[in-house]
């Protein structure tokens, strides 16, 4: 058997741009894929983190991405998510490329995030609020900003030094205009203030309970909340859902993993029946609210790996 090819990190990030990978994602759910055609994530509890197995197939290919969570990591310098990604002949399911999956998660999160955000905020973007001060939170500003032109990003982290060090590392993603960052800690006054200015919230942490109020966030703007796929865990509490326009990647999924919508919906304050799916966002059956917050939760599925390993393997 032939060797698979290796790809590592920085060829990743060389072969497809954030809004290209915005793009692709965007493309797959307007032609017709159903996300319900991934099976479910599989999971196994390793110490103190997770080992997953998220396989999928589409009509031309087949990959799964072999990862882990370890909570402990940023403390010990080490990535929480480490992966890779198998990408599989077609034909004969040979292994035929190796993937840095750890840089397919960096990049198809936030572009998943963008495909939402381009739908359900407003046009005018004048400033937006990310929680967490990770690897995740640097894409979807990246993200953002090559979608709206947006003048004014706001980083809340438990370590006010990591805020301040990714808002600064924000401050020089926009080509385009005058970008001004700023780093704020959690529990710091001036984080209500401006969760409830922003057009875009975005929520990436590994925070187990609400990480802000649910009356913060005004109606018409977009919050995206990406920190967690277990049912037990949110960063969004359950009057904001309640009061929210609610958007998932796919019902089953979000069934088994959306901690902040499975909560919300078992505390009373929200419908199954009321929940949308991106696909039906980005096929124009549902329309983004202007008299309410809207909120997308994703918890990442495979379908979305496969589409960016596709096209970072072509020759």
């Amino acid at each position: 058997m032939q060797q698979p090819r290796w790809v590592d990190a920085a060829t990743v990030r060389r072969s497809v741009s954030p809004d290209r990978a915005r793009r692709l994602i965007r493309r797959e759910l307007a032609d017709g894929l159903d996300p319900a055609s991934d099976p479910p994530r599989l999971a196994a509890s390793v110490g103190d983190g997770q080992l997953l197995v998220m396989p999928s197939t589409n009509r031309r290919s087949a990959g799964t991405k072999v990862l882990s969570v370890a909570p402990g990591n940023p403390a010990r310098g080490h990535d929480r998510i480490q992966a890779v990604y198998v990408l599989l002949d077609a034909d004969t399911l040979s292994p035929s490329v190796l993937i840095d999956g750890t840089a397919v998660t960096s990049l198809r999160t936030p572009a998943v995030s963008a495909v939402a955000i381009d739908a359900l905020a407003p046009a005018e973007v004048g400033s937006a609020v990310i929680f967490g001060s990770g690897p995740q939170a640097l894409g979807h500003a990246e993200a953002l900003l090559a979608i709206r032109h947006t003048p004014s990003v706001t980083v809340v982290g438990r370590r006010g030094d990591a805020a301040r060090s990714t808002a600064q590392r924000i401050s020089g993603l926009a080509s385009t205009h005058r970008l001004a960052t700023r780093g704020l800690t959690v529990g710091d006054p001036q984080v209500e203030a401006a969760v409830r200015e922003a057009q875009v919230v975005v929520t990436a942490t590994s925070a187990t309970t609400p990480v802000l109020d649910d009356d913060w966030v005004a109606d018409g703007a977009c919050v995206v909340a990406i920190g967690s796929h277990e049912p037990h865990r949110r960063e969004l509490g359950s009057g904001l859902l309640g009061r929210s326009l609610v958007v998932v990647e796919e019902i089953g999924t979000a069934r088994r993993e959306a901690g902040d919508v499975i909560l919300a919906a078992a505390q009373g304050a929200l419908d199954w029946a009321d929940v949308r799916t991106l696909a039906d966002v980005v096929l124009g059956r549902v329309e983004r609210a202007t008299d309410r917050p809207n909120v997308f939760k994703s918890v990442g599925m495979a379908w979305q790996d496969l589409v960016i390993a596709e096209h970072v393997a072509r020759p």
